[in-house]
């Protein structure tokens, strides 16, 4: 069996029941774990889910884990996880699970499949620029990471792997479990022949040309400390450490000159430096009152 976790916070509820809907009658498991202060009634569209409230926001990461966790226990296989800014394909589960099934005919050692990602505000493809494919097998391609939403995890490796890291609560989450699981010999892919629409970040704007994400201003402290955080680790790629560091006094300059909410932003910014330089974990509110 095939469950799926959709994490959401404060979401749009029309674009949520619009994923709903196509989510509906693909998996034989719903959970939705909701991190948003109120309560959300999703039931206008899918009668049959299991509902996790977390009003104080655990984070992504313990959201995936409420999820994984409940899944387990209900005895499913696959796991799809899903946020509320993706859009997926009527068959994307059905075509995930083959691909899984085919693999460990031949014996492949994969964890996870997920789409190939087109963004909302470009309308192509997401192409990493540095990232290269690991290895190409008939309609899978074997990639470093890839990011949580639409995400189809085998649930048997959780044991070897472990769950989510819960101490990271939102950015570079995805990464890291994928990076985790690479470490330990596991394969990590990307499905050629499947798509999957998906919002990354809350906008975009430019400079000298060139286009860049632009998100909530309290991400920026989750992304500048984690950065720092995940730099010390020595399974995170060295080639994802040293682009990360390289940006971050570019990325400073973009989010705390050039866009609105400077101070605020700069805040964030500083604040997630000072963290990931200590070590600090968790979420922001149990730093910064």
């Amino acid at each position: 069996m095939i469950g799926a976790v959709l994490v959401v916070y404060n979401p749009d509820i029309a674009l949520t029941e619009r994923l709903l809907t196509r989510l509906y009658g693909q998996t034989g498991e719903v959970v939705i774990v909701d991190n948003s202060p109120k309560t959300n009634d999703f039931k206008k569209v899918i009668e049959h889910y299991h509902y996790i409230h977390f009003p104080e926001n655990k984070g992504i990461a313990a959201a995936h884990n409420a999820g994984l966790i409940f899944l387990l226990q209900a005895g499913c296989e696959y796991a799809l996880l899903l946020d509320q800014d993706s859009l997926i394909p009527t068959n994307m589960v059905f075509e995930l699970e083959s691909l899984f099934e085919a693999s460990k005919k031949v014996q492949q050692s994969i964890v996870a499949i997920g789409p190939r990602i087109k963004c909302t505000f470009s309308e192509k493809n997401v192409r990493p620029r540095i990232q290269h494919d690991i290895f190409e097998y008939k309609d899978l391609v074997g990639v470093t990471q890839i990011i949580a939403s639409g995400m189809m995890i085998d649930l048997s490796a959780l044991d070897q792997i472990g769950l989510k890291d819960e101490s990271l609560f939102i950015d570079g989450v995805d990464h890291e479990w994928c990076w985790r699981a690479r470490d330990m010999g596991f394969d990590i892919a990307k499905a050629k022949n499947v798509e999957m629409v998906h919002r990354l970040g809350d906008s975009r704007s430019k400079f000298v040309g060139v286009t860049y994400k632009v998100g909530a201003p309290i991400r920026l402290y989750y992304q500048f400390r984690n950065i720092l955080l995940l730099s010390r680790r020595p399974y995170v790629p060295t080639y994802w450490k040293a682009r990360c560091l390289f940006f971050m006094p570019m990325r400073l300059f973009l989010n705390s000159v050039m866009q609105k909410n400077r101070r605020k932003r700069l805040g964030f910014m500083l604040k997630g430096i000072f963290d990931g330089i200590i070590g600090r974990k968790g979420s922001y509110e149990s730093h910064w009152k």
